[in-house]
């Protein structure tokens, strides 16, 4: 099978005094489970609203890092929508002019907020998928966490955009039908616990091709993540979607945009004409 990228990772949670150090932890879990390519967001201690001093210095911990092995890692942007031109300005300055080739979001504000509509449009302009996270909490979300639903909102207004919902907001079952219309949402299957069912209805539900494999380690290991594709009860083409095929086809467009083919130990590259 073809080597796997990991579309959510993370340097907490993992031993290590620099980004580097932790960068190179990552790297050794990743070889015992063969995963290739790992998107890297946040820093050494995320903040839930950070200011535009501390977006800069998570950001700047994964440029680090990135640089240290650009091999292993591609780095998303970490913005906060409620600093919007400080936020506009970090994305230019770390995938406009820079090398990172995606976006994250996380608890700041609900993606249906009219404040992402500016970061949304620049990060389309730069082909850059935006990573949402969305859960659906039975005791209620924070004040600024989104849904799923709230995501399908958000991609309605921006049909030119490329988005990951991540978790498939945690109570996957609601999560999947809530964004199995916007044909611009991908899902992720990462952060939870391995669970029955969960792989396979979002594959009955938006097909293999919108599916993509992601740890959130090191909240999570990849040993557990991975249980969730190589268990699930679908075809090993769909695995292999999962697993890989899906995000080098979905960062295509940015690493062509950016000169930045990689070709993985298979020898395949992700220039490929995008689906």
């Amino acid at each position: 099978m073809a080597a796997i990228w990991d579309v959510h990772c993370h340097l907490s949670g993992v031993q290590g005094t620099t980004p580097e150090k932790r960068a190179d932890r990552l790297i050794a879990y990743a070889d015992r489970m063969g995963v290739r390519r790992m998107c890297l967001f946040m820093g050494l201690d995320w903040s839930y609203e950070p200011t535009p001093e501390k977006m800069r210095q998570e950001n700047d911990e994964v440029l680090r890092v990135v640089a240290h092995r650009p091999d292993r890692f591609f780095g998303f942007v970490y913005l906060n929508p409620a600093h919007g031109q400080a936020s506009l300005d970090e994305l230019n300055r770390c995938v406009g002019d820079g090398s990172f080739v995606g976006v994250k979001l996380w608890v700041a504000r609900r993606c249906s907020a009219a404040e992402l509509d500016p970061l949304v449009a620049r990060a389309a302009e730069l082909r850059a998928p935006i990573l949402q996270h969305t859960w659906i909490k039975i005791t209620g979300n924070l004040a600024g966490e989104s849904t799923p639903q709230d995501l399908a909102e958000l991609a309605g207004r921006h049909p030119e955009a490329a988005f990951i919902c991540g978790h498939s907001g945690g109570d996957w079952e609601l999560g999947l039908r809530a964004v199995r219309g916007r044909k611009n949402i991908s899902v992720e299957l990462g952060g939870g616990d391995p669970a029955a069912g969960f792989t396979e209805m979002a594959v009955r539900e938006l097909g293999a091709e919108r599916v993509l494999f992601g740890s959130d380690i090191g909240g999570r290991c990849f040993a557990s993540q991975l249980a969730k594709v190589r268990g699930a009860e679908i075809p090993e083409a769909s695995k292999r979607l999962i697993l890989g095929e899906n995000l080098r086809q979905l960062l295509a467009p940015i690493l062509q945009a950016k000169g930045m083919a990689a070709i993985d130990e298979d020898g395949r590259s992700t220039n490929s004409q995008p689906r």
